[in-house]
């Protein structure tokens, strides 16, 4: 673990002098690395996502927990990662109020995606209270 974070800040670190040079000559080139290194920096992450997802899921299932909940709820995860990225992107590239959309886009599907398990927890509290 320690020696993927040496890797990440090492390229960004890397990329982060590239792109303050270029970005004189050529602005478009210096956005594109930037660009690169994160979503490369996202694909070296992909298999420790994996296995955090696969430890989740054998939880869930010692817990016997609904396995549609824990999918909705990393569903959700999920988009609020990808809709993260997307924006810090959209910012760098100068565009805030492109970025601002995705942020709420990336908040409404979140909720639309909660409603259901919400109604259950909410279910679950009137059946505990007394009548």
């Amino acid at each position: 673990m320690a020696i993927e974070i040496l890797k990440i800040v090492g390229m960004s670190l890397i990329a982060t002098f590239l792109a303050l040079v270029i970005k004189e000559q050529k602005p478009n080139f210096a956005f594109l690395l930037v660009v690169f290194v994160g979503c490369s920096i996202f694909l070296m992450l992909v298999g420790q996502i994996s296995d955090i997802l696969h430890m989740i899921q054998k939880i869930a299932l010692k817990a016997n927990v609904n396995m549609v909940y824990l999918e909705t709820i990393l569903k959700i995860i999920g988009i609020a990662y990808i809709a993260e990225f997307a924006a810090q992107i959209t910012k760098d590239a100068g565009q805030g109020a492109i970025a601002s959309k995705i942020e709420l886009g990336g908040k409404i599907i979140i909720l639309a995606m909660a409603i259901p398990i919400l109604t259950v927890i909410i279910e679950t509290i009137i059946k505990l209270i007394p009548s």
